[in-house]
């Protein structure tokens, strides 16, 4: 079924979460600023359009699960956290300094709005899906959302678990890959290439689509797919550009970028013209 949204809206919340991402990463001076502003529109069409949640109520038992399973691109979650009212803005501005919470990794110690510590790759899409198969067994209506990386997608636990999310025919289960052709070793098909990716995941069982992951109205659509799509789990392949929405930044291949004062604050002042 196919919700209405105002899309002019969602695409402001997601440069103020590329925003978010930019302020909080530029004191360290380095970090995960180009998959942060890359992923900003697939995190502003989970937690501000698609997914079902109560910001008062975390531990709600009917809650939409959402699991960032590459829990180190924690800016750009923590940014959509508070900005959906989670916890306060101005708590921010602590990622990463000492004693903060707000860790580089995300993990439970931020609350229970974090539905689990993923820190260790591969691992996320295991424990999701033990959710999902709660919720079918409980009969809640209740849907389980994971973000992983194309990198991720590398470990063998992922392929294992999809394979068991196939079998169990979960279709109250999304992956979605922030596919953004890059890993920490370099670009992901010179690296370890996952083609074809598209062909492998529907032989495991799920329903595929492949969408622009920039493009919130194809996102939004894809997900509506996802709801109608009955006895199998859905894979969605975002294409997403690094660094979007920062002409300077945009396809940089870093996946840590380095971030001078001068870089940060021309970034800033571009997101902020934006709004």
């Amino acid at each position: 079924m196919k919700r209405d949204h105002n899309i002019s809206e969602l695409e402001r919340i997601a440069t103020k979460l590329r925003l978010h991402v930019v302020n909080m990463v530029a004191p360290s001076g380095q970090g995960y600023v180009q998959q942060g502003l890359g992923a900003a529109d697939i995190f502003t069409s989970l937690y501000f359009a698609e997914a079902t949640m109560d910001p008062t109520n975390p531990n709600w038992p009917d809650r939409d699960r959402i699991f960032l399973t590459t829990a180190h691109n924690t800016a750009i979650f923590y940014a959509s956290l508070a900005e959906k009212g989670f916890f306060d803005t101005r708590r921010l501005a602590s990622y990463v300094t000492n004693g903060s919470e707000l860790e580089i990794n995300s993990s439970e110690r931020m609350g229970p709005f974090v539905e689990a510590t993923c820190g260790s790759l591969g691992q996320g899409l295991s424990v999701a899906i033990g959710c999902a198969l709660a919720a079918k067994r409980q009969g809640r209506a209740s849907r389980v959302y994971v973000i992983i990386g194309d990198g991720e997608m590398q470990e063998g636990q992922v392929w294992e678990a999809a394979m068991l999310a196939g079998a169990a025919g979960l279709d109250n289960l999304c992956l979605i890959v922030d596919y953004n052709f890059v890993q920490s070793e370099g670009p992901m098909d010179l690296v370890m290439s996952l083609e074809p990716l598209m062909a492998k995941m529907a032989s495991f069982g799920f329903a595929c689509q492949e969408v622009d992951g920039n493009d919130i109205g194809a996102l939004l659509s894809a997900f509506d797919t996802a709801r109608d799509t009955k006895g199998k789990p859905t894979f969605i392949k975002a294409n997403t550009l690094m660094g979007k929405g920062v002409a300077s930044l945009e396809g940089l291949m870093f996946h840590q970028l380095r971030f001078p004062e001068e870089v940060a604050n021309s970034a800033r002042a571009e997101l902020e013209a934006q709004l």
